[in-house]
């Protein structure tokens, strides 16, 4: 059994593993990352973000083929199967795998390809893919592991025709009819890329308004254009149980209704990868989701571990994953760092959505005094040269101070677009007003436009 000595382990090469190691590299530390896989890059670059974006793209180009008369002189429209469109992805993460490699080598980070488990404090096992097991000693340690989809008890998940949000990469054949459990944001993205595969899509939603937690008017869009996509959206239903079969699936919902098709995707919740971690070797404890509470500084309750990512819950994204691995990695240094909070939200649905700072009905639960501006993408210059007429952009500003107080986007390049109200929501003093966007001449024709539009619109409510 051989043993290392590092400054900092961390525990899964994913967004979160990554920015952390790297940080603690570039100050002159020995690090170390532990990944179960034979790859890095995590969930997010094999099962998550990176191909079921890639994928989206895909499934973009096809309906604009398919929907666009332009085209039609070129052939007639054409089908594709969801393994050819997957394809695609292949590549896409063999070139992401091949990069956070190369910055592992130049960062002189040392990668172990094995499962983890902490042994005693400041020590961690490996059982490595070669069958070897190796001890790693470690001063500090970071666990950001990632999160799996919730598995509930009563789904068959070794059925042929049963998929989570994992295992649906997989899927080696294209169903005419798939049924969609979980109305969040993965099962919204998902349901909106089987519509425009031309599947036959039921979306089962528990709550009574698909992503409750958006702008109602985005939300009501997103359910619009969902229906529209011939999506039957089913609301305020809850599973009971599934029968499965060789041809088909039934989901049975507890208010007597049957939904039957050709295969179920499941995705309603996910939970944090720390089963097998040893956790109660260095008085840790995961909640009943997996997760690892933290404080503002990343720490757990074990002063020496810290944990970032999916593994510690919301807010659950790639983009907040690097900027918490970042932040452990310099709290646990000593250095400035500061918690992640105020996340953009960015929802990769047909079309996409996304958002930051409050909504209509929190400000109105604070009592703020607030007005709106609106942008229709309709109006855009650019958006109808792109044939992308469809969306809108919505500022919410304070009536008085005119302080931006949440800015929400759906529509063509919404994920983009938002970070232009964000930079101006985070400026210092009287900075961060709607003013700006109507003080500063914008690029015509540009989708960016909307901003100007926007402001004006709210600001002539007043």
């Amino acid at each position: 059994m051989s043993s290392f000595n590092y400054d900092l382990v961390i525990i899964g090469a994913g967004p979160a593993g990554e920015a952390a190691a790297m940080r603690a590299s570039k100050r002159g530390n020995r690090v170390a990352i532990i990944e179960n896989r034979n790859e890095v890059g995590g969930s997010c670059a094999h099962l998550g973000t990176i191909p079921s974006k890639a994928l989206r793209h895909s499934v973009r180009h096809t309906i604009r083929y398919n929907s666009d008369s332009m085209f039609r002189d070129v052939g007639e429209p054409r089908w594709f199967s969801f393994p050819n469109l997957l394809k695609r992805t292949e590549k896409i993460i063999e070139s992401q795998v091949k990069l956070r490699t190369s910055l592992y080598a130049r960062n002189r980070i040392d990668i172990i390809f094995g499962q983890a488990a902490f042994r005693e404090e400041g020590c961690i096992e490996v059982k490595t893919q070669q069958g070897s097991t190796d001890l790693i000693l470690y001063k500090k340690s970071v666990i950001a592991t990632g999160s799996s989809p919730y598995h509930p008890n009563g789904i068959d998940f070794e059925h042929a025709r049963v998929y989570d949000s994992d295992t649906i990469l997989s899927m080696e054949h294209t169903p005419k009819r798939i049924l969609v459990y979980g109305g969040g944001v993965i099962g919204c993205e998902y349901a909106s890329i089987f519509a425009g595969l031309g599947m036959k899509v039921d979306l089962v939603d528990s709550n009574p308004r698909l992503l409750s937690f958006l702008d109602s008017e985005i939300s009501d869009a997103l359910s619009y254009h969902l229906r529209d996509q011939r999506v039957v959206i089913h609301q305020n239903e809850a599973f009971e149980s599934l029968e499965t079969s060789d041809k088909n699936i039934t989901l049975h919902l507890n208010s007597g209704r049957r939904v039957r098709a050709d295969a179920l995707l499941w995705c309603n919740g996910r939970s944090g990868n720390t089963d097998g971690l040893g956790l109660d070797k260095v008085n840790l404890q995961a909640n009943h989701r997996g997760q690892l509470e933290v404080n503002e500084h990343y720490q757990t309750a074990n002063p020496d571990i810290y944990a970032a990512g999916d593994v510690i819950g919301w807010p659950s994204l790639a983009s907040a994953a690097y900027d918490q691995g970042r932040a452990a990695s310099a709290a646990l240094l000593g250095e400035d760092n500061y918690f992640v909070d105020d996340v953009p939200i960015g929802i990769y649905t047909i079309p996409e959505i996304s958002s930051v700072g409050k909504t209509g009905e929190e400000l109105s639960k604070e009592n703020i005094p607030y007005e709106i501006g609106t942008a229709s993408f309709a109006n855009l210059a650019r958006a109808q040269i792109a044939r992308e007429a469809v969306g809108m952009l919505k500022i919410y500003f304070h009536r008085e101070t005119l302080e931006i107080l949440g800015i929400h986007c759906f529509g063509y390049q919404a994920a983009e677009i938002i970070h232009i109200g964000q930079a101006i929501m985070k400026q210092p003093g009287k900075a961060n007003t709607i003013e700006y966007f109507v003080s500063t001449t914008f690029n015509y024709p540009t989708m960016a436009e909307a901003y100007r539009m926007a402001a004006l619109n709210g600001l002539y409510r007043l």
